[in-house]
């Protein structure tokens, strides 16, 4: 594919305030996020290493949520740059409209956005793990530990024959505290009832510690330690209830088929999913709404003027997004469709601002 000299001008123009913008976001998120990490590591002797390191490893997926933002702003520093030079009056003289300008750049969103959830998204779901697990061994509670409810963990384990329902009311450092375990045949006809104060769960043969088992018409059996086998095992369930900027998108499809076999729901795995691949369309529309902003501006002198309305401008693009994910989270629309619907009203509004840009 041969790129022609304009394109060539144009791309590079528009790469280079894509850059310099998320230079400037990776910064206030540096300074906003080591200040949280000071305050979580105050006590430890590495007062500025630990924040300054995990502060590294949780930036770019920070950088990812805010890509859209970049984007919007880039766009119109892009076209305030070719304003003041002159440069759209020049593309206008070699026959190149406001149209093809536009859509030189939307296309090059769209490409950038294919990058960052294939290349980037997968690189700080990584870092962000890393983040999660390093710092979760300077915690002493459940805080980097995601839990399904305030019950504590929830576990359906079907074995052979037998659906286990497991309960625990902690979950740390490789043991679950104060466990039990119904133990059901495949037609729910209740077997026994396992008690324990722990259990290790280290791998598949769980040790359970101080242990009562409670069966129909027969009196309670004790055991100081007992031996049972379950599907889970600690990395099983720490990856089942990670963050899901944590996991990558072929770890999250694994992550869904782990949800199913506890019997939890899979709809924030699948909006988290639907989130990353829409990506691209996001970009593409901050990059429409940020050249029809510019276009029928009258304040292209005033970069100040400019980040705020691209800020403002965002920020209601960002809750429109939101308040309709939220709806197919909730069931109240299908989650496909309140994902796309925002993308697709956006295009259909965007479109009509372009028929005027066009006549510019």
């Amino acid at each position: 594919m041969n790129i022609k000299v304009y394109q060539r001008n144009i791309i590079f123009s528009f790469l280079k305030n894509i850059l310099v913008v998320s230079l400037v976001f990776l910064c206030l998120a540096f300074i906003l996020n080591i200040l949280e990490e000071i305050e979580f590591f105050k006590e430890t002797e590495n007062n500025l290493q630990y924040p300054i390191f995990v502060t590294f490893l949780n930036i770019p997926s920070i950088l990812f949520d805010l890509f859209p933002f970049i984007l919007l702003i880039a766009t119109q520093l892009f076209f305030l740059d070719s304003f003041n030079k002159s440069e759209i009056i020049i593309y206008k003289n070699f026959g190149l409209s406001n149209l093809k300008i536009i859509k030189i750049i939307a296309l090059f969103a769209f490409l950038f956005g294919i990058f960052l959830c294939s290349v980037f998204y997968t690189l700080s779901s990584e870092l962000k793990y890393s983040y999660l697990s390093f710092k979760n061994k300077f915690t002493n509670d459940n805080k980097y530990l995601a839990v399904i409810n305030e019950n504590g963990l929830w576990i359906k384990d079907e074995i052979d024959n037998e659906i286990n329902i497991i309960n625990a009311e902690s979950f740390k450092n490789g043991l679950i505290e104060n466990v039990t375990i119904v133990r059901l045949s495949k037609d729910f006809e209740f077997i026994n009832t396992i008690n324990a104060r722990k259990a290790n769960i280290d791998n598949n043969n769980w040790i359970l510690t101080d242990v009562k088992i409670h069966s129909l018409n027969k009196q309670s059996v004790s055991h100081k330690s007992y031996k049972f086998f379950s599907n889970f095992d600690r990395l099983k369930i720490d990856s089942i209830f990670s963050n899901l900027s944590s996991q990558s998108l072929y770890k999250l499809y694994f992550l869904m088929s782990d949800y199913k076999d506890l019997g939890y729901s899979t709809m924030e795995i699948k909006s988290h999913i639907y989130k990353v691949i829409s990506l691209p369309l996001y970009l593409v529309v901050m990059t429409l709404i940020g050249s029809i902003l510019m276009y029928n501006s009258s304040y292209k002198k005033s970069k100040i003027l400019v980040i705020m309305v691209g800020i403002i401008s965002s920020v209601l693009v960002y809750y429109l997004i939101y308040f309709s994910n939220l709806l197919g989270t909730n069931e109240n629309l299908p989650l496909i469709v309140s994902v796309f619907l925002p993308y697709i009203l956006l295009f259909l509004a965007s479109s009509i601002g372009l028929v005027s840009v066009n006549e510019k």
